[in-house]
């Protein structure tokens, strides 16, 4: 059948700022220093690197190529490979990104907030954080449920105008200017935050080697810098397999997934640079970490503490974190759309995007107005499992991340490589890996084959213990 309604990348640097641009998120700018903070710096870094060379790897450059085969949606390039188990790995695929959204935008609305009260204080001096710490601050803005859910319809309205241009006119464009414009921020508030007192103790703690944590609780380590690196790089969520399905047969897989992987991690080093050393000169090292803390309530401290030039750096700071979430969100709301276009497309109907986009925005932003209202536990909703006491029960954002992130990502990253490694075999990865005179080199075959067969496998088994084990551990 003709794939007349699809776009298709403009470019492959257009390709690799869009890819880049969904692996290059809060992930990085806040989930990475956050977990690194909590799990021991240096020795969290290392595994994060291991993984992201063997495990990463392998399955990015596995999504692509599915993707890439059939040229459809995630469920339909999951089905074509083998139906029952393609059924489940595609609706696995698409359930985190659907869930993701509900508090990705949400996130990325506080950040909204956050630049508009840094904005408000630099350009017109009126004072909105002025005599509040940054937990004042933080708290205001989350019992607040009007704002929260307004600023959140705004998030999303801005990727819903983005989107709806398509893959060529809409991500891609975006991206082009939206990624260098990340990089440039990132690279301005590094150079504040490593000149602030005391910010060598943050620099010492990610890079100075340090492997007691190894000793203490390597599973969670491990846990936590595997969740980390598949939330960071995109993976097990549909993103990866639905941009590879509108990438040309004469782009290299494997130097695509060695690009967006590397740039990516390059990324998430410099955002632990310009958090993390901000964190130890304002709070030590228990100020490094506090989860959503650390991005809304320490890093404001920073910015309160800076005197006049504080709202400024507040403003590029919060800025940045929202391109990073937008170029994340936009990814993630493709993968819904493309799926109901290719649906339409393939009853013999021409999908209308427009309406399509419409669709998804409106039901991502009732889910998300739910997380909203929640406040991140803040204003009393009801939250399961909140009576047992568990690790995921403080708010539905704890919640729903756990069902996506927590489960449903490593276990469909767990499956799919046996299911490829062992029943489709690794041949078929190959073969489209291969396609318009790419060869695979004796090494990176050979390298991919044990990846996908014993490193991925093994690996994804251990985070999704990790990630078990922590919901059903009582915090003490």
């Amino acid at each position: 059948m003709e794939h007349h309604h699809r776009g298709e990348w403009g470019s492959n640097l257009g390709f690799l700022m869009a890819a880049v641009g969904s692996a290059v998120g809060l992930g990085n700018i806040w989930g990475f220093p956050y977990r690194m903070g909590v799990n021991g710096g240096f020795a969290f870094l290392i595994v994060y690197l291991i993984l992201a060379a063997t495990v990463g790897l392998s399955i990015m450059l596995c999504e692509l190529a599915i993707g890439r085969r059939a040229s459809r949606s995630v469920l339909v390039s999951y089905q074509q490979l083998g139906g029952k188990m393609g059924t489940v790995l595609g609706f696995l695929a698409m359930l985190s990104p659907f869930l993701i959204l509900s508090f990705y935008t949400v996130l990325g609305a506080y950040c909204v907030e956050y630049m508009a009260l840094n904005m408000a204080d630099l350009a017109f001096s009126v004072s909105a954080l002025a005599g509040l710490s940054g937990g004042d601050s933080f708290n205001a803005v989350r019992v607040n449920q009007f704002g929260a859910v307004a600023f959140t319809f705004l998030f999303i309205f801005i990727c819903f105008l983005i989107i709806r241009g398509g893959i060529k006119d809409g991500i891609e464009k975006f991206n082009k200017i939206g990624m260098p414009a990340l990089f440039i921020m990132l690279l301005v508030v590094i150079v504040r935050a490593v000149t602030l007192p005391g910010a060598d103790e943050g620099l010492a703690f990610m890079f100075a080697p340090n492997f007691t944590p190894f000793k203490e609780n390597f599973l969670s380590v491990l846990s936590a810098a595997g969740g980390q690196m598949f939330f960071s790089l995109s993976l097990a969520m549909g993103i990866t397999v639905t941009y590879g399905s509108y990438l040309s047969k004469k782009e290299s897989l494997v130097k695509n997934s060695l690009i967006i992987i590397i740039s990516d991690t390059i990324v998430a080093i410099l955002a632990g640079m310009a958090v993390l050393p901000a964190a130890f000169a304002l709070g030590g090292k228990d100020a490094a970490k506090k989860g959503a803390a650390l991005l809304f309530i320490t890093l404001q401290d920073v910015f309160n503490a800076m005197g006049a030039a504080g709202p400024l750096f507040g403003v590029i700071f919060y800025l940045l974190v929202i391109l990073a979430a937008i170029t994340s969100s936009i990814a993630l709301l493709e993968v819904l759309v493309t799926f109901l276009s290719d649906r339409i497309a393939l009853k013999g109907k021409i999908p209308n995007r427009a309406k399509l986009v419409t669709i998804v925005c409106l039901v991502v932003f009732a889910e998300a107005a739910l997380v909203a209202a929640d406040g991140l536990g803040a204003n009393g909703l009801w939250i399961p499992f909140h009576e047992t006491g568990r690790n995921l029960g403080a708010s539905w954002l704890d919640f729903i991340d756990f069902i996506s992130e927590g489960v449903a990502m490593p276990l469909g990253a767990l499956i799919m490589s046996i299911w490829i490694g062992w029943f489709v075999g690794p041949k078929v990865i190959q073969d489209e890996v291969e396609q318009e005179g790419h060869k695979m080199s004796d090494g990176m075959r050979a390298f991919f084959n044990f990846c996908i067969k014993v490193i991925a496998p093994i690996g994804m088994a251990f985070i999704l213990y990790g990630q078990l084990c922590e919901f059903f551990t009582i915090p003490t």
